[in-house]
């Protein structure tokens, strides 16, 4: 018997398989978390551009005779095209093509989204409509707050050309050990001089009328918009609570938990559990 009061989140992503021998190793070397040593059944880690930029947020499967790349946040067609070009003819590598996995993880509200392995299934597994039916499932409602409350990047939001995985709280997906890989000299610049300029927030108001009309995502010190202390990346707006993500600026992070949208008013900002910075 499940105990119905552990959540959990169902969510279905696109994932592609990469075969051949040198599979880990091409994986290694383009990805943040070291995947030739790892343990674990499936590893969180990024992909970054050259400048350190995240670009995509995976999940990597090790099967049997494949491994399993889930995309938790990202253009996957922009993904499986790079990975393509950057294949080399020498190399034992080969991607699949692009199809629907059905992701299942346990939740809580006082830990990170990281801390639980999924399980996964397959569209067509006869299994998967059995153990789905004995979960407590959060419903979409739930799911989007509780992302929110996670601080998971989304795609074109805070995974938009110019955030790194540090400033996104995401550091414990970043093996500062091991060897060379796409934006490693960024990641390492940063961690070496501590130069973080922003980290992740989330942020929720704390009025009840809102200007919508006003386009300004930036965040200011005070009402008189005399220092801009950082920009909402992402907004949730759900019956009467309305909350979001944003990009606070380091310098201000300890002049007070409330600051200024044109937008929603007076608004305090928290820090995610799941987020961990340098």
């Amino acid at each position: 018997m499940q105990d119905i009061k552990k959540k959990f989140w169902l969510e279905k992503f696109d994932c592609f398989s990469i075969t051949g021998k040198d599979a880990r190793k091409f994986l290694n070397g383009i990805t943040t978390s070291n995947i030739l040593n790892s343990e674990n059944k499936v590893i969180k880690t990024c992909w970054l551009n050259p400048n350190g930029v995240l670009r995509s947020l995976i999940e990597i499967n090790f099967l049997e005779r494949n491994l399993e790349v889930v995309i938790l946040a990202g253009n996957t067609d922009e993904i499986i095209g790079s990975f393509n070009q950057i294949i080399f003819p020498a190399d034992d590598v080969l991607l699949s093509a692009p199809c629907l996995i059905n992701r299942i993880q346990k939740i809580d509200e006082s830990s990170s989204w990281r801390t639980h392995q999924p399980i996964f299934f397959k569209t067509e597994d006869k299994e998967f409509e059995i153990y789905k039916n004995k979960l407590n499932l959060l419903n979409s409602n739930d799911l989007k707050i509780w992302k929110i409350n996670q601080a998971i990047p989304s795609l074109n939001m805070e995974i938009n050309g110019k955030n790194n995985p540090l400033e996104l709280g995401l550091k414990d997906l970043i093996d500062f050990n091991k060897g060379c890989y796409l934006g490693q000299e960024t990641m390492s610049k940063i961690k070496n001089v501590s130069s973080l300029k922003q980290e992740i927030r989330i942020w929720k108001s704390c009025e009840s009328n809102f200007n919508l009309d006003v386009e300004d995502k930036s965040l200011y010190i005070n009402s008189a918009k005399e220092i801009s202390v950082g920009k909402i990346t992402s907004i949730l707006k759900l019956d009467s609570q309305i909350k979001g993500l944003a990009m606070i600026k380091r310098k201000y992070l300890e002049q007070g938990s409330y600051f200024y949208s044109e937008i929603f008013g007076k608004i305090i900002i928290n820090k995610s559990v799941g987020s961990v910075f340098l």
